[in-house]
């Protein structure tokens, strides 16, 4: 007869285990909404450096083909995510819709030039990388200059690594308070069982035999508490983007889903550990220490 017919701690106590699932979901939901919130600074950042933008500025006496080959060279770049020609009509219209006035009826003619705005890729997006940048297409004779917010590019990627530093620190200590709580939940839930687990060690069972079903409740309820957590990261998303639209562009399903196994691993990880340790702390306890 194994100690599950015996004694079910299930059956026993079933509030008692009720009550630490509920406990580890609640705990892998603030974890698995911190791994939301590094996802979405990680993907926002992304976005920022990516849509930082360097204006080409093309000579007067070059042609529009010779401006779409500059633009086809530009694109090879390995720094290079994108480029968007912009044409001298096109650049007018956009600043009559700034001015609020038409400036080329007023001129008599369009003195803009075209011009090709260059996305550079996350990694290069800073001062360092784009300055070399900037060197080479100087060189090219068809480039006038090349315009660009040096400060704001600077600025971006300080504010960025600051709240990387901090986000990734508050991920740290959460994670610590985390597994303290799992663990001391768990705990409580098996000192509620400390006679039962040390009558079956009297009795001759072994410490594995008696371990075995206690580890396997633990790692069911870090299982199901897991699945919960993720039930209400999911419900928690679709909260968010329906109040904030724009977080759509964040939304990264694949990275999600690379969360939402963590927070399984971590469910099944921490409660099965946690109740190793509880338990065999009582299989080491002596009789008299069990009712203090």
């Amino acid at each position: 007869m194994s100690v599950l017919d015996q004694g079910s701690p299930r059956k026993k106590t079933k509030s008692v285990y009720i009550s630490t699932v509920i406990s580890i979901a609640l705990v892998l939901l603030m974890t698995g909404l911190l791994g939301l919130i590094l996802v979405h600074a990680k993907n926002l950042s992304k976005y920022v450096k990516e849509n930082i933008v360097l204006n080409v500025i093309v000579n007067e006496n070059v042609n529009e083909g010779d401006v779409l080959s500059l633009q086809k060279d530009i694109e090879k770049d390995p720094y290079v995510l994108r480029t968007e020609y912009v044409s001298k009509e096109l650049a007018a219209k956009s600043l009559k819709e700034d001015l609020g006035e038409d400036f080329v009826e007023y001129l008599g003619h369009n003195p803009l030039l075209p011009s090709i705005d260059i996305f550079l890729k996350e990694q290069y997006a800073n001062s360092d990388s784009i300055q070399p940048f900037i060197n080479k297409l100087e060189q090219n004779s068809r480039v006038k200059e090349i315009v660009y917010q040096e400060s704001l590019i600077d600025m971006v990627n300080k504010n960025i690594r600051i709240i990387s530093i901090i986000v990734l620190a508050f991920a740290v200590i959460l994670l610590i308070i985390a597994v303290a709580l799992i663990n001391n939940t768990i705990r409580l839930a098996i000192y509620s069982q400390r006679f039962l687990i040390k009558s079956m060690q009297l009795i001759g069972a072994t410490k594995n035999f008696i371990r075995k079903p206690y580890i396997m409740y633990g790692i069911v309820h870090g299982i199901i508490g897991s699945l919960i957590a993720i039930l209400l990261l999911i419900f928690a998303l679709q909260f968010a983007q329906q109040q904030i639209p724009e977080l759509v562009f964040l939304r990264n399903w694949y990275e999600f889903g690379a969360i939402f196994i963590v927070v399984v691993i971590l469910g099944i990880l921490i409660s099965g550990l946690s109740t190793y340790f509880a338990v065999t702390k009582y299989l080491k306890a002596k009789s008299h220490s069990l009712y203090r």
